[in-house]
């Protein structure tokens, strides 16, 4: 076989129509072999002898796409060192485009050492075990598409897995169901279109490693947490095949979704990858330049820094390592025409040696991106490490899954939080993120994510039931913040359910009111089960996926978070591209916001700071928004009235004073979800019943 020199850019395989350019970075390696895999599995080993700027390299004539292809990788053996090079095994390229499937444990022995303490070189031959990488053709045809840019103040995120949420779904063929051309399909869009939601945020899709202690129980890596190719879209979510196949279904996925109003936001895990700690499995960066690549102990190379809980962290201090993550996101932006990410344990990567910076060189590069400055960048702000726990500290152009609004609306609706936590995290976290300069659409609000509970078994369940993990439900967070009404699981008992429905309309109706961005966990808007498991992680099975066999308490459901999400894309005021301020800005004769106790009276500085109030109104003022449209025109929307009561009794609310309004219609009640907008009308400083556990929303209408 012919070899040319090459070029050491771009990184990973490059066909041009006529060969394939191959490059492969390692600072460390002393040789290095690129190995072709036949369809026979036969495989043929090319020795690159060119090596610029670290970047080994080299061109063949006549290889293209559907090409199966690895490395071995030559070097020192010194764990003490943090070497850990091992030309017995098979390596995935780190960026390779296309990975064609899973690791097949049984077929090899994956652990490049041969002893208990991971020292001992092994000199067994793993190539059956490792998936090959695959060299793809990356035209397609995106038919004019383009990223949507939809500002955040209209965005509402939906979280979804890519697998479990068409896995059951009627109307999606058979051999579609859990895939990607599955979400793509007629049936998958109808559901997200018909709800109202504007972006689709897609847990992890890079293609994943699943961890071998999983597999010897049986179970998987479902998220998708364990990332073995930052570049290559999960194999395991195509249907058309895995020879490259599914980086075209992938990208007719996002055409799709696009040409349907859909953004897509990808989860992605640059924090850590699948082969854990010093004693996990030898799969691709450990065998290729495990010092640049991972981040060891300065004063024993051999071990890990772990500010993950996996067993290793990436090191974006190397400057090829933030390289190869900003090279993975461009392609996705670029190639594949995704709008955002939500990046995972995002406090790992601000880390410069140990302490969390927030003017890390990752920020500092993305920020100088004039791409990727450009697209939605969401951040989980906190990792496992010492001061990992960063909400709120991110920079301007971030926004951040906002864990303080979590904890704290489901402290309130189980009477756990005063009104005045509340009320911070309602009107989007000023406290947290007006400081610096961010805007109310800095906080991605969220009642549930993937991890956890769902919001059924919110309130449902006390405590975890984690035993389909087989961890002897030791895994999964025992602090839930969670409530099961005065039983703990299903039960029949009327009262019980009817107070659980109405806790599940409390918090989505809170979700869809707040200042922030709504996101919400696929398959809480029709009452998903997990069975009280809070770590379905390794759950592939129906614990995980959406039942889309809906009892009349979930259509109920549905029904009701379609007339949120209705609500909220009809009314600026409850998304205001501003904070509020309590005071008048614009010449209405009322403030933009006034809170108020159930006598009417305005929240005073005691009333705000006592720890026994779990009730309270606030006036939202539609002529108070200091935002202008696109063609520069005033923003005006109606004004409302929100009235909280999360203690167990019903109250009387006063309504306030002239200024504020004279006459209100309902426009929705969580204790009566059946009521249509103007049911009923209240006057002025008349009184208004609100049910234990319940809200009401008002609307003046005079």
């Amino acid at each position: 076989m012919q070899r040319w020199p090459g070029e050491p850019f771009p990184l990973g395989p490059t066909w041009d129509g006529s060969g394939t350019n191959f490059s492969l970075f390692s600072e460390n390696a002393e040789r290095v072999e690129l190995c072709l895999f036949d369809e026979a599995d036969a495989e043929t080993r090319i020795e690159i002898v060119r090596q610029t700027a670290h970047n080994w390299h080299c061109y063949l004539p006549g290889v293209g796409p559907g090409q199966r292809y690895g490395y071995r990788v030559h070097g020192p053996w010194a764990p003490q060192r943090g070497h850990r090079f091992n030309p017995a095994k098979l390596l995935i390229d780190p960026y390779a485009k296309a990975i064609e499937g899973p690791v097949l444990w049984d077929r090899g022995r994956t652990l490049a050492y041969a002893d208990a303490d991971g020292l001992v070189p092994d000199g067994g031959d793993d190539r059956d075990a490792i998936p090959k990488s695959i060299v793809i053709d990356e035209s397609f045809d995106w038919e004019g598409d383009t990223l949507l840019r939809r500002p955040w103040d209209e965005t509402v995120i939906y979280e979804l897995h890519v697998k479990g949420f068409t896995q059951r779904m009627p109307g999606v063929r058979d051999d579609l169901r859990g895939t990607y051309a599955g979400l793509a399909s007629e049936s998958a869009i109808e559901h997200l279109v018909d709800l109202g939601v504007t972006a689709v945020e897609l847990l992890p899709v890079h293609h994943i490693a699943d961890e071998h202690f999983l597999q010897a129980r049986g179970l998987t890596n479902y998220w998708g947490y364990s990332t073995i190719g930052f570049l290559a879209p999960h194999a395991g979510y195509a249907a058309t095949g895995t020879r490259g196949e599914q980086v075209r279904e992938f990208k007719g996925m996002v055409k799709a979704l696009h040409h349907a109003g859909l953004e897509v936001i990808l989860d992605v895990v640059y924090n850590h990858t699948a082969e854990g700690n010093h004693l996990g499995p030898t799969l691709s960066f450990k065998g290729v330049d495990n010092l640049s690549y991972y981040r060891t102990m300065p004063d024993d190379p051999r071990f890990y820094k772990d500010f993950t809980g996996t067993g290793n962290s990436l090191n974006p201090l190397h400057p090829s390592v933030l390289r190869l993550i900003m090279d993975s996101l461009r392609y996705f932006v670029i190639e594949c025409h995704v709008d955002g990410f939500r990046f995972d344990l995002a406090a790992a990567l601000a880390r410069e040696l140990h302490d969390v910076d927030r003017l890390s060189a990752f920020f500092d590069i993305i920020h100088q991106d004039p791409i990727l400055s450009q697209v939605k960048l969401i951040a989980e702000p906190w990792d496992v490490g010492e001061g990992g726990y960063q909400v709120g500290n991110f920079p301007v152009l971030w926004t951040e899954w906002n864990g303080m609004y979590r904890d704290t609306m489901r402290d309130f609706w189980r009477s756990h939080t005063a009104v005045g936590a509340f009320a911070r995290r309602f009107t989007g976290s000023s406290d947290l993120y007006q400081h610096d300069g961010r805007r109310p659409f800095a906080s991605i609000n969220y009642v549930t994510c993937h991890d956890g509970f769902t919001l059924r078994d919110l309130v449902t369940y006390d405590e975890k039931h984690n035993e389909a993990n087989l961890e002897d439900n030791r895994d999964g967070s025992s602090d839930n913040r969670s409530w099961n009404c005065g039983v703990e699981g299903e039960t029949d008992d009327p009262a019980v359910n009817a107070l659980r429905e109405r806790q599940l309309r409390n918090f989505l109706a809170t979700l869809f009111l707040s200042q922030g961005v709504p996101m919400l966990c696929g398959g809480d808007e029709i009452a998903r089960t997990q069975r009280g498991n809070n770590n379905a992680y390794c759950q592939d099975n129906e614990i995980s996926w959406l039942d889309w066999e809906l009892d009349e308490r979930a259509r109920r459901l549905h029904a009701f978070a379609k007339r949120l999400v209705a609500l909220r894309r009809a009314h600026p005021v409850f998304r205001r591209p501003d904070f509020l301020s309590g005071v008048e800005l614009m010449g209405s004769g009322a403030p933009d916001v006034w809170w108020f106790r159930p006598d009417g009276r305005a929240m005073t500085r005691s009333d705000w700071e006592r720890g026994d109030a779990f009730a309270l109104g606030v006036f939202l003022n539609g002529a108070e928004i200091p935002s202008q449209t696109r063609e520069g025109a005033r923003v005006e929307d109606d004004s409302f009235l929100v009235l909280f009561n999360a203690w167990q009794d019903a109250l009387s609310f006063r309504l306030p004073p002239a200024r504020l309004g004279r006459r209100w219609a309902l426009e929705l009640s969580t204790a009566d979800p059946e009521l249509e907008a103007g049911a009923w009308q209240a006057r002025l400083r008349g009184e208004v019943t609100v049910a234990g556990r319940s809200l009401l929303l008002l609307r003046r209408v005079g």
